[in-house]
């Protein structure tokens, strides 16, 4: 029985290459746009350990995605976050329809010794302990896209003493926003469950 190859995805430039895309504007920082994406690999499962953080948003997922333990629900929802030195393992399903979106990868050298290294570790959806992918409205979602594609404006506008300071507070807006839903999102669930519970009692009652 043969062994799966174990991909390891340590730079910007490495997972510009595996993904079939040109090399990067920016050594440590980059949005990839997921139509534009044709993975230089034939396996149908595959397995990696990046050096990045990645904020994924992504419709029309084809597969399953498998990160520590258990498996991601990304089956509705839009985006996905997965700190540096994990492991992730995604089930490729093919399909005519392309995936669309976009993915926002930094490298930790990127936010060494800033505010934001300190406190990235607060953010638990980039932890193996939430494993749903985070729902948006319309709305929700233009207000990240545009976020998303002002980090991209600002690295492609030339690199002067300001970009870095620049595109790491508009990371900490992404990531502020993103606790903002996901804490939405939880406490919807919470009620959703209460109204499962609350219908299941009182046809106990009527039964009684």
């Amino acid at each position: 029985m043969s062994k799966r190859k174990l991909y390891t995805i340590d730079t910007i430039s490495e997972l510009h290459k595996i993904s079939g895309l040109p090399k990067p504007e920016h050594p440590q920082i980059s949005l990839v746009d997921y139509s534009l994406v044709e993975y230089q690999i034939e396996e149908s499962e595959i397995s990696w350990v990046q050096n990045l953080y990645f904020m994924g948003f992504k419709r029309d997922l084809q597969g399953k995605l498998h990160y520590g333990q258990s498996q991601y629900d990304f089956d509705e929802g839009l985006m996905c976050f997965i700190a540096p030195r994990q492991l992730v393992k995604m089930i490729i399903s093919k399909s005519e329809t392309q995936p669309s979106g976009y993915l926002l990868a930094f490298h930790p050298d990127f936010i060494w010794n800033t505010s934001l290294a300190k406190t990235i570790h607060n953010y638990k959806f980039f932890g193996y302990d939430v494993n749903e992918a985070l729902f948006l409205s319309e709305k929700e979602e233009q207000v990240l896209l545009g976020l998303f594609k002002g980090i991209e404006q600002e690295y492609q506008s030339g690199i002067d003493a300001f970009t870095q300071n620049i595109i790491i507070s508009q990371i900490e807006v992404v990531l502020n926003y993103c606790e903002r839903f996901y804490q939405r999102q939880f406490i919807t669930r919470k009620k959703s469950s209460h109204q499962i519970l609350d219908k299941f009692e009182t046809t106990l009652e009527k039964l009684f």
